[in-house]
């Protein structure tokens, strides 16, 4: 992931890498977060800078597998949050995240990049679903 993006980083300015979180209970019963080891991964060719602890997801949702696109909204707006807003103020971060099926967590996150401060938000996916 991090060689086929080489050509990105060359035509956009990226700051952090940030990968999408999971609720510390699902970290935990899981043991990894897919996206982080993508992000490491990324860090590794790219050399750009990578922190898995400023985005955090405060609720442990429902699974979103069955519901809608409006239901997926409304289950995940409002669960993430950025512990340290001085660390992405005007930073161009590149959120990356294993998939991508309606897009519902990966929109919430980068608003709550943005409306901490962050100057843009890229959004990068090993896979997304049509």
């Amino acid at each position: 992931m991090g060689n086929l993006l080489t050509p990105f980083f060359s035509e956009n300015e990226v700051d952090l890498l940030i990968p999408m979180p999971l609720h510390p209970k699902k970290l935990k019963k899981r043991g990894y977060n897919q996206a982080s080891l993508l992000c490491d991964g990324i860090r590794k060719i790219t050399g750009r800078e990578y922190d898995d602890t400023l985005l955090v997801r405060t609720e442990n949702t429902s699974t979103q597998t069955k519901k809608t696109r409006l239901e997926r909204w409304e289950n995940v707006h409002a669960v993430f949050s950025v512990n340290d807003s001085n660390k992405i103020r005007n930073k161009h971060i590149l959120l990356v995240d294993d998939v991508i099926t309606t897009g519902a967590s990966t929109e919430a996150c980068a608003q709550t990049l943005l409306n901490a401060g962050s100057k843009s938000v890229a959004i990068s996916s090993l896979a997304f679903t049509l």
